[in-house]
């Protein structure tokens, strides 16, 4: 059932609730350290799918459930009759080496089972915070249980990083009653910890984040000497050309008002100097906010890859392959505004539902399925560095985004993921949940 206005729980006795629940910030920041210590790439997060299980099964009447679409992990939090509202957080760790110098800073490296390279590997997207606020999310969820009626899911999704963990849990019967039987959602939430203040949290309706495609561009020339080069089809000046090629699609063929992203992250080709080598391979990045934008720039880049190869006289058509495709993140406007008024009068002034469209990606919206969804981001650096940088006009150069070397969470638990932006929605929207008196 919904309550009235009138029954609804005044917004000060929401956060004493908050309050009187928060479980222990010093225990959840030596998991966090551990977590971050301990990062796994995409498809092998094993050992944090363990620890995750381990800390839920610890909690009282929480329904474990563990190897969804590879290593996914679910808690379910059954509180009497009310609707179901899924709460998500990734698990994976990127490729990436280290260099915060914090003295719990990973050192670790990991064979990619993708294609048996062994790289370092960092928490350098967040996802160590994220496990962390959404464990501490639902021990207070689960501690204030007198205070809602309903059924909380707690999601953590292997292989985010590559855009397919979600979409896995879910061929894999994450909904079916034959299978998994994980409660089917009313509303499905997420979040994700960012270069922000922290402290402030953001979101917005409709489209939060972009559609995303990643290919292998294989292009094929002819091998040689470099004493001889009049007797090759270069791969390298073919890749290069390609390259410079691309860049016309957003200079060029996109309409200014509309964003777009082509980025070529890697071109590989040759092992020595004096060797032109057969073939060369590209990786790229596309980004859009429509499936129009993402079809179009799709056909582009097919067009100019295949013209380029022909100018060269490649001996082969090249080979596109799609390596990953993320999903367009889009807010439901009702779930938002139910989000949106929780967080304001939880957060204040710190809360802004206008919060900037990103051009991140993310698979969140594919465990949604006909069901509204509300994401939102969070700030995770220290507020006096932030305010300093800010002060002084080197927020860019002083401040680390997502996804780089010198990434960190900045430990700031008493600010953001102790703040539970989760939480306050569940125990605060009678939309979802049916209060207790």
């Amino acid at each position: 059932m919904t309550l009235s206005a009138a029954e609804k729980p005044d917004v000060s006795d929401i956060s004493k609730i908050i309050a009187k629940s928060r479980p222990s910030a010093a225990a959840y920041e030596t998991l966090y350290r551990k977590i971050h210590g301990d990062p796994e790439l995409s498809l092998q997060e094993e050992a944090t799918a363990a620890v995750v299980a381990r800390h839920l099964r610890s909690m009282k009447d929480v329904d474990v459930r563990t190897n969804i679409g590879g290593h996914g992990v679910v808690g379910i939090l059954r509180n009497g009759n009310g609707n179901t509202v899924l709460l998500r957080a990734d698990i994976d760790a990127l490729p990436v080496e280290e260099q915060t110098g914090l003295d719990y800073a990973s050192t670790k490296r990991m064979v990619d089972v993708a294609d048996d390279v062994e790289r370092p590997v960092m928490h350098a997207c967040g996802h160590d915070m994220h496990i962390t606020s959404l464990l501490a999310a639902g021990e207070l969820l689960n501690t204030c249980r007198d205070s809602w009626n309903g059924t909380v899911v707690l999601l953590f999704q292997p292989n985010e990083e590559r855009g397919a963990g979600a979409q896995a849990m879910v061929d894999d019967g994450l909904y079916d009653e034959k299978r998994h039987a994980i409660p089917k959602p009313d509303v499905v939430l997420g979040s994700h910890v960012m270069a922000m203040r922290a402290g402030n949290l953001n979101t917005r309706k409709g489209v939060f984040g972009s559609t995303a495609v990643s290919y292998l561009v294989t292009l094929f020339g002819r091998g040689g000497h470099g004493s001889r080069p009049h007797t090759t089809i270069d791969p390298v000046v073919l890749a290069a050309s390609t390259v410079m090629k691309l860049q016309t699609i957003v200079s060029r063929e996109t309409n200014p008002q509309e964003a777009v992203v082509v980025t070529v992250g890697a071109s590989q080709a040759g092992t020595v100097e004096n060797v032109i080598s057969g073939e060369a391979k590209l990786l790229i990045n596309t980004r859009a906010f429509s499936a129009e934008g993402r079809n179009r720039v799709r056909a582009a880049m097919e067009r100019i890859i295949n013209a380029e190869c022909e100018a060269a006289g490649s001996p082969r058509p090249p080979l596109i392959e799609e390596t990953s495709s993320f999903p367009l993140l889009y807010n439901d406007e009702n779930a938002t505004e139910i989000v949106s008024q929780a967080m304001k009068d939880h957060f204040g002034s710190k809360f802004s539902p206008d919060g900037p469209i990103s051009m991140g990606s993310e698979d969140f919206g594919n465990l949604a399925i006909n069901t509204p969804s509300c994401f939102w981001n969070y700030g995770g650096i220290d507020p006096q560095k932030w305010d300093d940088a800010e002060k002084r006009g080197k927020l860019a150069e002083e401040i680390p985004g997502n996804s780089t070397t010198l990434s960190n969470a900045e430990q700031h638990f008493k600010l953001t993921s102790y703040r539970h932006p989760q939480s306050v929605f569940r125990t605060r929207d009678s939309t979802y949940f049916d209060y207790r008196d």
